[in-house]
C-alpha cells in the first residue's frame, strides 16, 4: 500500500511540473518565464510552515503525555520544515535575481524568512546542546509551541504590513483579501502545495521511524 502511494505521488508531482511548464500560462509582467518558478516557492513556504505547525502539535502531546515518541516526530517535523523554508529561499533567491537583478534585496519578506530559518535553527541548535534526553525534550517542546505564535507573524503578518514596501507582486490572497489568479495558474498552485504537503508527511513518517531505530540502537 504505501509503495502504490509513494507511486502516486510520484505522478502527482510529475503532473505538478507539466503544469507549470505547459499547462499555466506565463503570469503578465514577470520577465521571460520566472513566473513558473513560483508554483514550488510559494507551495515549498506554505508547507514549512504547515511543518512547523505539525510539530507545535507533536510538542504539545509531549508535554501532555511524556512519550519520546511524541518528541521525535516533532523534531523530525522542525527539521523537514527547515528543509522546507531553506529550499524556499532560495527558489526565492533565484526568482528575485531574474526579477529584481540581485538575489537578495532586503525586501520584507526575504527578511521575514530568514527570521523563521534563525528561529528554527535555534530550536536544532537547543537539541544539539542538550545532553539529557528528557530535559532535551522538554526544552525542545516548549520552544516549538512558543514557534506558534512566533512564526505567523514571520509569514503572514510582517510580510503585509503597510508600513513595509515590499517588491513582491500581490499575494494569491492578497491585501483585499480575493484571490487574484488567473485559474489555471491557480490549480497548478493548489496541486504543488498539495503535493508538497503529501511529500512532507512522508517523509516525516520515515525521519521518525528512523530515528526510533537508531534511538533503539544507541540503547
Amino acid at each position: 500500500m504505501k509503495n502504490l502511494l509513494a507511486a502516486l505521488l510520484w505522478l502527482w508531482m510529475c503532473l505538478v511540473l507539466v503544469g507549470a511548464f505547459f499547462y499555466a500560462p506565463a503570469a503578465a509582467g514577470f520577465i521571460g518565464y520566472s513566473s513558473r518558478i513560483l508554483f514550488f516557492h510559494v507551495p515549498l513556504a506554505w508547507t514549512a510552515f504547515v511543518a512547523f505547525l505539525v510539530a507545535a502539535v507533536w510538542s504539545g502531546l509531549y508535554l501532555v503525555r511524556g512519550r519520546p515518541g511524541d518528541d521525535r516526530a516533532a523534531a523530525a517535523a522542525v527539521e523537514l520544515g527547515f528543509v522546507y523554508c531553506l529550499l524556499a529561499t532560495l527558489t526565492g533567491a533565484m526568482w528575485a535575481r531574474t526579477m529584481w537583478g540581485a538575489f537578495w534585496n532586503w525586501d520584507p519578506r526575504q527578511f521575514s524568512i530568514v527570521l523563521v530559518l534563525l528561529f528554527y535553527g535555534a530550536y536544532l541548535a537547543l537539541r544539539g546542546a542538550v545532553d539529557d534526553r528528557q530535559l532535551r525534550a522538554r526544552l525542545a517542546a516548549v520552544y516549538a509551541l512558543l514557534g506558534v505564535v512566533v512564526t505567523p507573524f514571520f509569514f503572514w503578518v510582517v510580510p503585509r504590513m503597510k508600513r513595509f514596501f515590499s517588491l513582491h507582486p500581490d499575494s494569491v490572497v492578497n491585501t483585499r483579501g480575493t484571490i487574484d489568479m488567473e485559474s489555471h495558474m491557480l490549480q497548478v498552485l493548489l496541486a504543488s502545495w498539495v503535493g508538497f504537503n503529501a511529500l512532507f508527511f512522508w517523509l516525516h513518517d520515515l525521519h521518525r521511524r528512523a530515528a526510533a531505530l537508531h534511538e533503539a540502537e544507541e540503547a
